[in-house]
């Protein structure tokens, strides 16, 4: 039998129980799959902290500590480079959660099988990816903070809104999941290369994360570019709510930017999970 074929047999002896214990079965296996996926992050706490910490505290060491101590940067650059690096681990955990295991799951491992087997329909088990992605990117963003806080050799001065902040946070953490599992279901094993040199470079370095969005406004052309960037709308919202002194894209336009790549981002992954779980 094919996998499509004991997934649709799972999914039938499911369905012959009662409504309410469906549902009821749903959520217990969605929830056992996320409690597997926590174990295993747990097991390998080292391995997500370095990973996560390990390029925004060299940036920060750099442009923030050393380069001033020298005399060859500016002296606030910690200001703008903070909600830059909080959103870049934001997103870029789902890269490394979601897409690079997705790869591989697809790949040679074949695990995705087992996953497909559990009492839950094949876009149910898409949507729990972008969960636990969305987790750990909350997760990544919790431990960065304090290293783009305390390492600077001046301390960014912050001004935190937390009616943006939370909501900003929260939508991130899912787009980063949404675009975990779009990448993932997009590459084969062979193409992980380029998923960092035609993504992971552009979207880091035109993300709004060195730079506010609108000091930009001398290269406009770039200014309107930079905009299909989901990144963008992600940083400028986290400096809207920790360093507004910068500037930042119009609030509208931040959750505007965001919700749209949620739902594209979650729309084409799913789709394109159960089509690689069909066939």
């Amino acid at each position: 039998m094919t996998t499509l074929d004991l997934q649709a047999t799972a999914a039938r002896n499911v369905r012959d129980v009662g409504g309410r214990q469906y549902t009821s079965m749903l959520v217990r296996t969605f929830i056992a799959l996320m409690v597997r996926d926590v174990r295993v992050l747990q097991k390998q706490a080292v391995v997500f902290v370095v990973r996560t910490v390990m390029q925004p505290f060299l940036l920060v060491f750099v442009f923030g500590y050393v380069l001033p101590k020298i005399g060859q940067g500016p002296q606030r650059f910690a200001d703008v480079l903070l909600p830059g690096l909080i959103g870049t681990a934001i997103i870029f955990q789902g890269i490394q959660a979601v897409a690079l295991p997705l790869v591989q799951e697809f790949g040679f491992t074949k695990e995705i099988e087992d996953r497909v087997l559990a009492p839950l329909p094949v876009a149910g088990v898409a949507l729990e990816k972008i969960t636990i992605g969305a987790l750990q990117a909350l997760i990544a963003a919790l431990v960065v903070f304090p290293f783009v806080y305390l390492v600077p050799s001046t301390k960014p001065h912050i001004v935190i809104d937390w009616f943006h902040l939370v909501p900003v946070l929260l939508l991130a953490c899912f787009v980063s999941g949404a675009l975990g599992l779009a990448i993932g279901t997009a590459f084969s094993p062979r193409q992980v290369p380029l998923i960092f040199s035609i993504i992971v470079i552009p979207v880091t370095f035109l993300g709004c994360v060195y730079y506010p969005w609108d000091n930009l406004h001398a290269i406009r052309w770039l200014q309107v570019i930079v905009l299909a960037n989901p990144l963008v709308y992600v940083s400028e919202g986290l400096r809207g709510s920790l360093t507004p002194q910068f500037g930042h894209l119009p609030w509208v336009a931040v959750y505007a930017g965001i919700v749209v790549a949620l739902v594209s981002f979650t729309f084409l992954g799913v789709r394109a999970f159960e089509k690689r779980v069909v066939s």
